[in-house]
């Protein structure tokens, strides 16, 4: 959170939409941004997924199939979705879900790339390939 002041557009709208699975945000100064459910879910802001420091960053993989089951506003600043994965620590202030709007198309590029050089994906390892086998490790079969 960069951090909210006079200059900080405030949203006039925010619509959470289920099906199509999108968050719309319509700012005061005109500007209007759709964003998708797994877009919001790889840029939480928590600390979990951010670190503490640069360089602490953890890649989000599996999460095209996420979506916002809620939102919680938190007080006049900011929104707390709560997702589907159970994720629900990422506090979206104004001024980050407006920064994500403008910047929506080069981070959301940034992101794949990020993905392919790590060899992972946005879809979710089917849940046995996700389990550790009870016999790893043990020499048995």
């Amino acid at each position: 959170m960069a951090g909210l002041d006079e200059t900080t557009p405030y949203p006039t709208e925010i619509k959470l939409r289920q099906k199509s699975r999108l968050l719309e945000l319509s700012f005061e100064d005109g500007a209007h941004f759709e964003l998708t459910h797994e877009f919001l879910r790889v840029f939480t802001p928590s600390a979990e997924a951010r670190g503490h420091a640069p360089g602490q960053e953890v890649l989000q993989v599996g999460k095209r199939e996420v979506f916002i089951e809620r939102l919680e506003t938190v007080g006049n600043y900011a929104i707390r979705p709560v997702f589907s994965d159970g994720h629900d620590s990422g506090l979206y202030s104004w001024d980050l879900l407006y920064g994500l709007g403008k910047q929506r198309d080069k981070l959301w590029q940034a992101y794949l790339e990020r993905l392919q050089r790590a060899g992972a994906s946005r879809d979710a390892l089917p849940e046995a390939a996700a389990r550790p086998s009870q016999h790893a490790g043990c020499g048995k079969h």
